[in-house]
């Protein structure tokens, strides 16, 4: 792809530039407006420098993706007042064996949970459960927070719905839930035994030393959550079962329609409006618990990415690296993974696949396994650094803020665990990508 004009790029780098910097440092201080203000900002300079116009700008969102996004942080909110992942944390202490038992199991229920209820709401409700587990058992806290978020991570990468690059992929791939799972699945499971693995070696004789248990009770712990659910305590306790039944019903409803091939957005979609009717109450509350600025976010990267793309420098770039990123080969696909990695963590995993996805899967033979790798390394790419991923940084800093367990997960702790771990588990996942 040719080049734009020499104003139109310097431009439209700069409005990029402006986008990737808040982007990835959201509290610069000469500009500390946050990752979604960024965002925005990014695409109105794209249509204020005339890289596009105000048309272009609004047809480059993609409302499919936007509904998926938006239905299945609904359907989240509602499973966690079902206590679906109260259930999941209790299930990390139940017989438990023993510290490695538990870094196992935190590993198992993380990545399964991120595959169908996206990693970022998985990350926000079980890292108070993991913290208030190692200190029920006496245990030094940062090899769970690192098991929960690159498991998280890792376990995302298996579905569509586990995180919001594998959002825009499908919906560009057209590839069907069931594909894109049978693609990846063998992948996620090697990959989560192998992550477990790395860090058992790595923390084992932390995780060996035997300590008194503290006389904590979890239920006890929790208690303040219980309690904030006000009316609620006050309902007959069949209604809460009813309730809660439907929930998880209508939720595996909307798990087999999306694996019978489905619209993904609409079914998310619907799964979330019917879950409003069975509340049968005002549901601003729970739509108030929806990251619409995560939303946000994404309306205005879809406008800067368009606008960046305008210029012609993705596409420049990627007409010197097509060659040696070809897909049949070895070589190729090593070229093509270390690319995605650098990007992925300089750029962001997001804008990464909405700058190269296309490009990638339509100069590549198979198209449907190029927008799987992709799918792949973009995601375990998140675990290399603490800020390779948002599920990484919602972990750090719910740890953080933990009332009574509070926990810094530093950023070269998790820099030592995550490289071996992202370069050893996207290489044996490839292999595995089908």
């Amino acid at each position: 792809m040719a080049l734009a004009s020499s104003v139109e790029v310097v431009l439209g780098s700069i409005a990029f530039a402006i986008f990737w910097v808040l982007a990835v440092f959201p509290a610069v201080p000469f500009l500390p407006v946050g990752r979604t203000a960024g965002s925005l900002l990014g695409g109105m300079l794209m249509v204020i420098f005339q890289v596009i116009t105000a048309d272009q700008a609004y047809a480059a969102i993609d409302l499919q993706i936007l509904g998926l996004l938006f239905g299945t942080m609904v359907v989240s909110v509602y499973l966690e007042r079902a206590d679906l992942f109260k259930y999941l944390g209790k299930l990390l202490s139940w017989k438990s064996r023993g510290a490695k038992d538990l870094i196992c199991r935190v590993c198992l229920i993380s990545a399964i949970s991120s595959a169908f209820f996206t990693n970022d709401t998985s990350c926000v409700v079980l890292t108070e459960f993991v913290l208030k587990i190692a200190r029920q058992h006496n245990l030094p806290p940062h090899p769970f927070l690192l098991a929960l978020a690159s498991s998280a991570n890792i376990g995302s990468a298996a579905t569509p719905i586990g995180n919001p690059q594998n959002l825009v992929i499908a919906i560009q791939s057209k590839i069907s839930f069931v594909n894109f799972l049978k693609g990846i699945l063998p992948a996620m499971i090697m990959g989560v035994i192998v992550n477990a693995l790395l860090l058992l070696c790595m923390y084992w004789k932390l995780l060996s030393i035997e300590k008194d248990e503290e006389d904590v009770d979890l239920e006890v712990l929790a208690e303040e959550e219980v309690n904030s659910e006000g009316k609620d305590d006050l309902t007959p306790r069949w209604k809460k079962i009813l309730w809660k039944s439907c929930v998880y019903l209508v939720t595996i409803g909307m798990l087999i329609a999306l694996l019978l091939g489905l619209n993904m957005s609409w079914t998310a979609i619907t799964a979330a409006l019917a879950l409003v009717v069975l509340d049968f109450r005002d549901a601003r509350p729970s739509f108030e618990k929806v990251s619409y600025s995560l939303l946000v976010f994404f309306c205005g990267m879809f406008m800067t990415v368009e606008g960046f793309n305008k210029t012609g420098i993705p596409g420049t770039l990627w007409d010197f690296m097509e060659p040696y990123s070809k897909i049949d080969r070895v070589s190729g696909i090593a070229f093509l993974t270390v690319a995605i990695l650098v990007m992925s963590n300089l750029a962001s995993n997001v804008p990464t696949v909405l700058l190269l996805g296309a490009r990638v899967a339509a100069s590549a033979a198979d198209e449907k396994k190029a927008w799987l790798i992709l799918a792949w390394v973009s995601t375990v790419a998140g675990n290399l650094s603490l800020l390779g991923s948002a599920a990484n940084i919602i972990v750090c800093e719910q740890a953080s803020r933990a009332p009574q367990l509070g926990y810094t997960l530093s950023f070269w702790s998790h820099l030592k665990f995550g490289v071996p771990s992202t370069l050893i588990v996207t290489a044996i996942g490839l292999t595995l990508v089908r």
